[in-house]
């Protein structure tokens, strides 16, 4: 698991956001940046992390786990990297 996250990353909270909204918000903050910028995102778990980071896997970016606590989780989007 990383604990560094890159220098000039953006960064979204959106723990307490329900579901679809959360994943919305994610996908609109992701057109704003370039490919291979990053994007740090934290989301409750549960349903919010089973809908946002496979949807998002398959929207053709890659998702690492930076952070895990046992009611969020925080990770890092590489905007459209596979």
């Amino acid at each position: 698991m990383m604990e560094n996250t890159p220098s000039g990353s953006q960064h979204i909270d959106l723990r307490g956001t329900p579901c679809p909204l959360n994943f919305i918000r994610c996908k609109l903050a992701l057109e704003h940046l370039q490919p291979n910028e990053y994007l740090e995102i934290e989301i409750d778990k549960g349903e919010p992390e089973n809908m946002v980071l496979p949807g998002l896997k398959e929207a053709g970016h890659h998702v690492q786990i930076i952070h895990e606590d046992s009611t969020w989780i925080k990770f890092l989007v590489v905007c459209g990297a596979r």
